[in-house]
């Protein structure tokens, strides 16, 4: 069992970091499913998740207190939003069917990021 959650924590990192760079795809949840899978499989790579300079800081804050930055926030709303709005664009290509599917998940993935409590950035000193 080690290996299949130590397979799919790599998968999971894979897919975070492709969606680091293509717009349409999420990163923090790849990493979030990553580090559960490290959880279970790899206490070093569970702690380099953690400890990792771009993704640690967002994986430590959902892992403690089910809390995201306003800034990861509005990344996240708006990409999202940005998203529908392409998919609106291909309206008359798509069947409606379709685009309503797409609308709901997104409606549904807006209000999830909205209602999850907003971690305040503490001015460094």
């Amino acid at each position: 069992m080690r290996w299949i959650f130590l397979g799919l924590g790599w998968t999971n990192v894979a897919l975070g970091v492709i969606g680091a760079f293509l717009p349409v795809m999420p990163t923090t949840i790849f990493m979030l499913m990553a580090m559960g899978c490290f959880a279970r499989s790899s206490p070093r790579l569970e702690r380099w998740l953690l400890d990792h300079p771009r993704f640690g800081p967002s994986i430590r804050d959902w892992r403690n207190d089910r809390s995201m930055s306003l800034k990861h926030k509005v990344i996240a709303v708006g990409s999202m939003l940005v998203s529908g709005g392409i998919m609106m664009g291909f309206l008359g290509k798509v069947p409606v069917w379709i685009i309503a599917i797409g609308l709901v998940v997104i409606a549904v993935g807006v209000g999830f990021v909205l209602t999850r409590k907003t971690r305040v950035e503490r001015p460094q000193s």
